[in-house]
């Protein structure tokens, strides 16, 4: 049976992609500790230390496992893109423990061998994935067995339902017919057809040994009588959903109580990863920049109080995560105007700015009281940029999917930014790009964006 089968071997892959970081730290300890390959270590290692040490790692690893789907059967099986996925993983969660042994000072550990741990890890994961990909192909794993599969549903959806099924290198699919419902129109060609009232016949000596439900949405509605017919046969059921676009693999159904519910769009804000490391980094790089920045910070507002009246801060309501409302701190670089509601896009030479609000607007500068936003956890420091709630109003009518974009917190910058679509630019092509990282978010992405940030904070021609 498909499902059957298929757990089966996820379990073993799990098991085997999450042990990794043990068999990474056992070489490790081997080759700095237990051999003469390499300088003697200076001080005794004391083993409890470096067991909590891969407690930490393990955790880290699982959670990093989780978001980029490492131990994802499919993924053993992508074109490109899954040493990439390795190669990051590994990286987030050696990252992430450098950033905890930093601050913790009871022990010291070997250099070496946080290195040597780091290398077995890529190592061994892109080995097991090679394994895994041989034993498969080769039949060791699948037991060069085909699952026999009826399929209901005879008209055009369901013959690209059993063309996606045969192509399908995870999961070996032997077609042995399908059943027409009423009212369809037969488009199967070269395999047995059955009328659903003949299901009583199927049920005995066909070997059937699962059924795959593929039902146009107008028949959905008739799904339960569709059942109570095919209850004959003695094999799992499954439902194929047409849902109109494609959904993303992170996707999934999930229940509560007796209600099943399929996630239609989902969100990385909503992964394990996506809570934990990116609110972490937010946190650690939002209160080092504030500190380092202290003095900065200080004089700017000093220059803004004497350069023009008014307040120092420009706090204005602004559309977050999930369409909620939050107030964003900015320095004011523009004149201060009670009636202003400060809803239009700023625009070059823009009469409202001060001389010293476009020095800070070119610089980025006038971003920085920003990070409390983020320290607040109203913002992060990488995202889609907030607008205001007028704004937001009047792009979701011009601009498809344009709401989207409040799936994940809103930033500082973006990959929209960094790409040159800021200020009064095109929104379609803001969009674009704020949709692209929401599709592919990784922390990775995070900190390419960071970087490119500052490489080119002080150069972007369309800040202003």
């Amino acid at each position: 049976m498909i499902r059957g089968r298929l757990k089966r071997v996820q379990f073993a892959l799990n098991l085997t992609v999450l042990a990794t970081p043990l068999a990474a730290f056992s070489l490790a300890a081997y080759f700095r500790f237990a051999t003469h390959l390499l300088p003697r270590y200076s001080s005794d290692a004391d083993p409890s230390s470096y067991f909590g040490l891969l407690l930490l790692t393990t955790i880290l690893w699982a959670i990093v496992v989780e978001h980029y789907e490492l131990a994802s059967i499919e993924n053993h099986f992508l074109a490109k893109g899954r040493i990439r996925r390795v190669l990051v993983a590994c990286f987030a969660t050696y990252l992430a423990v450098l950033a905890v042994t930093f601050f913790y000072r009871d022990t010291t550990f070997s250099r070496v061998f946080i290195w040597l741990s780091g290398l077995s890890l890529v190592v061994l994961t892109l080995l097991v994935q090679l394994v895994f990909r041989w034993l498969w192909l080769n039949g060791t794993i699948r037991n060069n067995s085909e699952t026999n599969v009826l399929i209901v549903g005879a008209d055009e959806f369901a013959v690209r339902v059993a063309e996606s099924l045969l192509s399908d290198p995870v999961t070996p699919c032997s077609i042995q017919g399908h059943v027409k419902l009423p009212g369809q129109n037969c488009a199967v060609q070269n395999l047995p057809v059955y009328d659903l009232s003949e299901t009583d016949k199927l049920a005995i000596g066909h070997s059937i040994d699962d059924v795959i439900l593929a039902i146009p949405p107008a028949l959905l509605a008739d799904i339960s009588q569709i059942r109570k017919r095919l209850s004959p046969l003695c094999a799992p059921m499954r439902l194929v959903l047409e849902v109109g676009e494609p959904l993303e693999s992170r996707q999934r159904v999930f229940s509560i109580g007796d209600l099943v519910m399929l996630d239609l769009h989902g969100t990385p804000a909503e992964s394990v990863l996506y809570i934990i490391l990116k609110r972490a980094f937010d946190v650690v790089f939002s209160t080092c920049v504030l500190i380092l920045t202290a003095p900065v910070f200080l004089l700017i507002a000093a220059a803004v109080r004497r350069t023009s009246p008014g307040p120092v801060f420009f706090v204005q309501e602004r559309v977050g995560l999930n369409g909620k409302l939050f107030r964003m701190f900015k320095f004011r670089s523009m004149v201060f105007s009670p009636e202003d509601t400060y809803d239009r896009l700023t625009v070059e030479n823009d009469p409202r700015c001060t001389g010293f609000g476009r020095i800070l607007r070119k610089t980025g500068l006038d971003e920085l009281p920003q990070f409390f936003n983020v320290l607040k956890g109203d913002m992060s420091v990488v995202g889609p940029r907030p607008e205001t709630p007028a704004l937001v109003q009047k792009f979701m009518q011009s601009v498809g999917n344009y709401n989207r974009r409040h799936y994940l917190k809103v930033g500082i910058t973006g990959w929209a930014q960094v790409n040159g679509w800021r200020g009064n630019t095109s929104i379609e092509k803001r969009v674009e790009y704020d949709l692209y990282y929401l599709r592919h978010w990784t922390f990775a992405l995070d900190l390419q964006i960071v970087i490119l940030t500052l490489i080119r904070g002080f150069t972007d021609k369309n800040a202003y």
